[in-house]
């Protein structure tokens, strides 16, 4: 079994949101996401996979495709494959995501 403590992971870049694999298989893919006021992750999409944006810290506003909603801690968002998303750090704290698809986006480029 492989363990993470995700608070080890957890960094700010002030230019570009800050991104860190959290486990990666053949059928699943995670990384953490840390966002500092005013940044934006995306857009992105995958035509193949599914994701999950679980807000860990901090308020966001997550689009996918027309539909946007803001969300705060433990707040969950559904991306079905092949929508377009976008998630925005909502507040003057900084916000942090684990972000989930499966199966793996392909290539990899796909979800950055």
């Amino acid at each position: 079994m492989e363990t993470k403590d995700l608070r080890d992971l957890v960094e700010f870049d002030p230019d570009s949101p800050a991104r860190a694999d959290v486990f990666e298989s053949e059928r699943l893919w995670s990384e953490l996401v840390c966002l500092e006021r005013s940044q934006r992750l995306g857009p992105l999409s995958d035509p193949e996979s599914d994701a999950i944006f679980v807000v860990v810290a901090g308020e966001v506003v997550v689009q996918v495709d027309k539909s946007r909603k803001r969300l705060s801690q433990w707040g969950v968002a559904l991306a079905p494959e092949g929508s377009e998303v976008s998630v925005t750090n909502a507040s003057s704290d900084p916000a942090v995501l684990l972000v989930v698809a499966a199966p793996p986006p392909t290539p990899r480029e796909a979800a950055e």
